[in-house]
């Protein structure tokens, strides 16, 4: 079996289920639980492979994910906070955060608000663990959950210079460009398309107030 780590690029895997498969539906009612969403991917990875391929062993789990500022959106802070202790109940899952950056716009009576968050230098971190797991001594695959092209120059990178085997995976619906796979350049790896069971059955039923 192939010591495996998924790193999962939280806001990118989240969003774009919600678009694919619950479009109607708030975005905080399609929660993914890592470990759930984990499971799915390696159950569909492994049956998919040959006979006499080595299967997938879920080893280490690492989520990078915006944090809400305590003071702008303290429910959101609160609630990200929950989810954080709820998903590492799993010794399998660690959390990664990254304050979200906040920009101040004026309103129509001049006055400076705050604006729409963003998530900023998630995808750096994302890039770099992808690398590092490369190269970890105790790791034969490592499966980037994202379907972010930013990240293509670290597959390039881990894939040329690291000693696991790398894979991807995404949200599949054909003929839609959310579908989207991102690929090395100038190499062929496996990609694991999920589709809406996996969605499903990657979902955080918890309530979180």
């Amino acid at each position: 079996m192939l010591r495996t780590a998924i790193i999962i690029d939280y806001q990118n895997l989240h969003l774009t289920s919600a678009q694919l498969f619950a479009e109607s539906t708030p975005i905080h009612k399609s929660l993914i639980d890592p470990f759930r969403f984990s499971q799915a991917l390696i159950a569909e990875r492994n049956m998919l492979q040959k006979s006499n391929y080595p299967g997938a062993l879920l080893t280490k789990i690492l989520v990078y994910r915006g944090l809400p500022s305590a003071r702008h959106d303290p429910k959101s802070y609160g609630r990200n906070l929950a989810q954080k202790a709820n998903w590492e109940r799993n010794p399998l899952v660690n959390v990664i955060y990254r304050p979200l950056k906040y920009s101040y716009i004026r309103d129509q009576d001049g006055r400076f608000v705050v604006g729409k968050p963003e998530e900023k230098g998630i995808d750096v971190l994302c890039a770099l663990a992808l690398v590092r797991e490369a190269h970890n001594a105790q790791i034969d695959l490592v499966i980037l959950a994202s379907q972010d092209t930013d990240l293509v120059p670290a597959l390039n990178e881990a894939l040329a210079y690291g000693s696991a085997k790398i894979e991807t995976c995404s949200w599949h619906v054909s003929g839609n460009p959310s579908s989207r796979e991102i690929r090395p350049e100038g190499a062929a790896i496996w990609n694991t398309r999920l589709n809406q069971n996996h969605f499903l059955n990657s979902l955080d039923r918890n309530k979180y107030s």
